[in-house]
């Protein structure tokens, strides 16, 4: 027999931070009636945006991540800010992240980060024909370096760790999955 969705008993927010708050979930299994307490990290959806230029480049950014204590290559991405649609939300984190533009934004689909602690989606957009507009809108704690790797490269940055984001790894594999064998 599948698993039947809880009856919420209360559910209240907890704290709230810059980019998340954290919500208490007081649930009742239907299986065994046992009441449990849940902690969710409540979120605005994120984007990631794959970056591919007229000749196959794909337009990376390496940053500082205080998560991990160290620094990651990643595709551009972030929150989409109240009243803004995923895709705006593409446009903009492009342009700030990288100084790059692209002809069209093509949507690769979403995911889930971690739907056992969190709410939100992460969504994926192809940044077509990626070229240089203008110079880098970092926020003020963001320090990132624009790193630029062909497409046939990327594979080999998973396979030997030099890409290790999961949400970047989903992206792409979602665009290989989309693309593969296709030239853009």
């Amino acid at each position: 027999m599948p698993p039947k969705p809880w009856k919420i008993i209360n559910s209240k927010r907890d704290t709230s931070f810059r980019v998340f708050s954290l919500r208490t979930d007081t649930a009742r299994s239907p299986r065994n009636g046992t009441v449990y307490d849940f902690y969710i990290l409540e979120s605005n959806p994120w984007v990631n945006v794959i970056p591919v230029t007229e000749d196959e480049q794909v337009i990376l950014v390496r940053q500082y991540r205080h998560g991990i204590r160290d620094l990651t290559l990643e595709i551009p991405g972030g929150l989409v800010d109240e009243g803004d649609t995923p895709e705006e939300a593409a446009w903009r984190e492009l342009a700030e992240e990288t100084g790059y533009t692209a002809r069209e934004m093509i949507p690769l689909g979403f995911v889930h980060p971690n739907p056992a602690i969190q709410n939100n989606k992460c969504y994926t957009f192809l940044a077509k024909n990626a070229y240089r507009a203008g110079e880098q809108h970092q926020d003020s704690a963001e320090d990132i370096e624009v790193v630029v790797h062909h497409l046939r490269d990327i594979p080999d940055l998973i396979r030997h760790e030099a890409i290790t984001h999961s949400l970047v790894i989903v992206a792409f594999y979602r665009y290989f999955m989309e693309f593969r064998g296709q030239k853009l």
